[in-house]
């Protein structure tokens, strides 16, 4: 049996979980826009405490590590690092895609590879496919409008994720089904992707981000570098 501290901040919402022996003991999910950096860290206290299991106790901390939101993202792993390195509990970290593809039931996919899309908050999406044995197929990969059509694999499509209804409209002669839900990633699925991880034997690595696209940021300019540059465009 393992018991595990689950939590995620990557996309368009924020949630917490603890299981114990296949169970959840606590959970707190809440849809937000943004407002993750406040509410992360309480919801896991609450969460531990609901479920009044020390964090030195657990045998595993589990993090989505995205793609998603830069911001989000980049909380998520330093409360997983910073917990495990405090209580000496390991943590592993798990994708998005995984993360929402493990809330659809097998039965729900009826012979449909299955594609998850999530809001990139740009026209971009992340996409990644699944087999219809439920196993992933590649890293996934950021994609842009015009080759969603060329994306996405042969054959009927089972369509999940807060993207899902975007990339559904530009494959309309396709005729995927949407499966139900928000299409957020949710702490008690990490919980049990990690769980799984756990009973399988494999050690966990250090969590790492799964970023898709370069931060939305540019290198400063080193003191002085645009005078020399308009100096030389001067010269020419």
């Amino acid at each position: 049996m393992v018991s595990v501290l689950a939590f995620d901040s990557t996309g368009s919402g924020c949630s917490a979980a603890l299981l114990r022996d296949g169970r959840i003991l606590a959970h707190r999910f809440a849809a937000m826009a943004r407002g993750q950096t406040e509410r992360l860290m309480p919801m896991i206290a609450e969460v531990v405490e609901e479920a009044r299991t020390p964090i030195e106790t657990l045998d595993l901390i589990g993090v989505t590590v995205g793609p998603g939101a830069f911001t989000g993202l980049r909380i998520g792993l330093a409360a997983a690092h910073g917990l495990s390195l405090a209580s000496g509990v390991p943590a592993i970290g798990i994708t998005s895609f995984a993360a929402v593809a493990a809330q659809i039931a097998p039965e729900e996919r009826r012979d449909r590879r299955l594609v998850v899309a999530l809001d990139s908050k740009r026209a971009e999406l992340y996409l990644q496919a699944f087999g219809t044995d439920g196993a992933a197929q590649g890293r996934g990969a950021l994609v842009g409008p015009a080759d969603f059509a060329a994306w996405v694999p042969p054959g009927p499509l089972l369509l999940a994720g807060d993207g899902a209804a975007r990339l559904a409209q530009a494959i309309t002669d396709r005729r995927p089904v949407i499966a139900p839900g928000l299409g957020i990633p949710d702490a008690a699925d990490v919980a049990r992707l990690a769980a799984a991880s756990w009973r399988r034997g494999q050690t966990p690595p250090r969590p790492r981000p799964l970023y898709l696209r370069p931060p939305d940021t540019t290198m400063p300019s080193r003191p002085g570098q645009g005078a020399e540059k308009r100096a030389a465009e001067a010269g020419r």
